[in-house]
């Protein structure tokens, strides 16, 4: 592949500079992955010197503002005729801070990509599209000094896939090793890209989770067993919020015929349902789902059945490259909802908790049989 020619002589912020290589590592390695297992509509794995320019002119364009508004861009590494149905410019525009700010305004809405590309002369927009392949290099701005590196999951529907998240000088290279944890949950190892027999249809509890943090008010959601009611030991009674017959909405959306749901129209009804439950957790207390996703409560108080023990200590561990796992007491993790979560999740073995901060943490926790503990799961680096 020809390399192309550095628009910028030298790059000045210097996290893009670390962090390059081992983006390209990740990339040529998934690429070759998907290749050899027969994958088509594939782009070439992007050179370390294309993403080292790309993250720095995305940093400089991320602490600038256009009409007061800091810019959020989404920002998709391949030619336009690996994009579908794209808008083209009829002149293509060097790649530099002051052209994706003055952009951005057009361009924050979900689901838009500006297309990037590079030739002879260096890296340059050519226009947008919503389409874009699996294992295409995608760079969101997601707020000032804060870009996150990522590809679309496969089969195309749901959060995109996080390789890495920068924040400033700080580094943030999701470690998929994570995943081989023992007693690894299911929604950890989907967040991390792995295929399972669930990938083709949408893991609703990613859904949720993104949701839960994006309103950005705290929330607390427990998912239970269906058909076993063991959870209301764990909850104060009476409930003020409980819902009888549990709502299916969302249950039954998720029993159609795969080939239903790869439409529009589905996804629109998923992404309703979603945004109803979601907005439930703000609420004080927690919200209860089943795991066949049908609703059962919200506002709910958790209480520790008399006969428990306090959960004394729980794991903390986070899918990050050099983090290592905590022992800790749980307020350590959090406030009142981690606590509550996690001694809900050692009361309720069978069952786990997703607890979203003001702040944006998210934390998920589940019962480690190979632990004997409550392991927190930090997934905010994921959620981005």
């Amino acid at each position: 592949m020809n390399q192309p020619v550095n628009t910028f002589s030298v790059t000045s912020y210097q996290a893009a500079g670390v962090v390059a290589p081992v983006i390209e590592a990740h990339f040529a390695l998934h690429l070759a992955t998907a290749r050899d297992r027969g994958d088509e509509d594939l782009v070439s794995h992007p050179d370390a010197q294309v993403i080292e320019t790309l993250i720095d002119v995305a940093f400089w364009a991320s602490l600038r503002k256009e009409e007061g508004i800091s810019p959020k861009i989404s920002l998709a590494l391949l030619p336009p005729e690996q994009s579908g149905e794209p808008i083209l410019f009829e002149h293509k525009i060097v790649l530099s801070p002051d052209a994706l700010t003055k952009l951005a305004p057009g361009v924050e809405r979900p689901g838009i990509h500006v297309g990037v590309w590079y030739n002879e002369h260096g890296l340059y927009i050519w226009g947008t599209t919503h389409n874009i392949p699996d294992y295409c290099f995608v760079l969101d701005v997601s707020e000032p000094a804060l870009l996150v590196v990522k590809h679309r999951r496969i089969f195309g529907f749901g959060k995109f896939v996080n390789i890495a998240v920068l924040k400033g000088d700080q580094i943030k290279v999701i470690d998929q090793n994570s995943a081989y944890l023992p007693d690894c949950p299911s929604l950890l190892t989907s967040l991390l890209g792995f295929r399972s027999s669930g990938d083709k249809s949408v893991n609703v509890l990613i859904q949720l989770a993104v949701s839960m943090r994006a309103h950005k008010r705290g929330g607390l959601l427990l998912v239970v067993p269906a058909g076993n009611d063991a959870w209301r030991d764990s909850i104060l009674q009476p409930m003020k919020y409980s819902v009888v017959p549990g709502f299916s909405s969302l249950s039954e959306l998720l029993l159609k015929d795969p080939k239903e749901r790869d439409n529009s129209a589905w996804q629109l009804a998923l992404g309703r349902e979603v945004e109803s439950i979601a907005g439930l957790t703000a609420i004080d207390g927690a919200t209860v789902i089943s795991d066949r996703h049908e609703l059962l409560a919200f506002g709910a108080k958790i209480v520790r059945p008399l006969a428990n023990e306090i959960v004394g200590q729980i794991v903390i561990t986070e899918p990050v490259v050099g983090s290592s796992a905590v022992i800790a007491h749980p307020s350590s993790n959090g406030g009142t909802r981690h606590m509550s979560a996690a001694q809900f999740v050692q009361d309720q073995r069978d069952a786990l908790a997703l607890v979203a901060s003001q702040d944006g943490h998210f934390t998920v926790f589940t019962w480690s049989v190979s632990e004997a503990m409550v392991h927190a799961h930090r997934i905010d680096s994921l959620l981005v």
